[in-house]
């Protein structure tokens, strides 16, 4: 599929609306590709969204779960978190594992990256597949609250496909390697 380079959109003016350490949201006024004019509204990430999928060897694999502000709703998921630009996204990711779940992997892999909501923002989402575990200590941040399964990978398979994991980092790594399994490249 060719991919055009050329930007159909023009920006005639823009005003930031809000900034925090995390977000930065700022109103475009624009002429769109029609010609006329309109706005746009863009939510600028000022982390990558880091998510680890960890695979032991007997295909367990590890959910946490936590109350998501946002959604107003507890959530399963893997373990995520964030990672600032310019810093390395696997250090990011090990952390991350490290302090939701007390793991620490030998082997990593990159499963996948992803825009996780294009329409309204820049956020990128790096994932990875973490193997060969050692447990040591969960160390979560105050702001999480949060409950450590083992479950069956297949489990975790089927949360998915029946609706009961949504959040799409999880989806997506969790269909990723269920893929990667059947064309046995795991």
């Amino acid at each position: 599929m060719h991919h055009p380079e050329h930007n159909p959109w023009k920006i005639t003016s823009q005003k930031e609306i809000y900034d925090n350490p995390w977000i930065n949201l700022t109103e475009y006024q624009v002429i769109n590709p029609s010609g006329n004019p309109g706005i746009y509204g863009k939510v600028h990430f000022k982390n990558i969204a880091i998510g680890v999928l960890p695979l032991e060897d007997d295909l367990n694999t590890y959910l946490v779960g936590q109350y998501r502000f946002a959604l107003c709703q507890y959530s399963c998921e893997m373990p995520e978190g964030w990672g600032s630009e310019g810093t390395d996204p696997l250090e990011s990711a090990k952390r991350e594992l490290l302090e939701e779940t007390g793991l620490k992997a030998k082997n990593w892999s990159e499963l996948l990256r992803m825009h996780l909501s294009n329409s309204v923002s820049d956020e990128l989402s790096i994932i990875y597949l973490a193997r060969d575990f050692e447990q040591f200590e969960p160390e979560p941040e105050e702001t999480e609250q949060l409950i450590v399964k083992k479950l069956p990978f297949e489990e975790v398979y089927q949360m998915v496909c029946d609706g009961r994991i949504t959040d799409a980092m999880t989806v997506a790594a969790v269909l990723k390697a269920r893929l990667l399994l059947i064309e046995n490249r795991l």
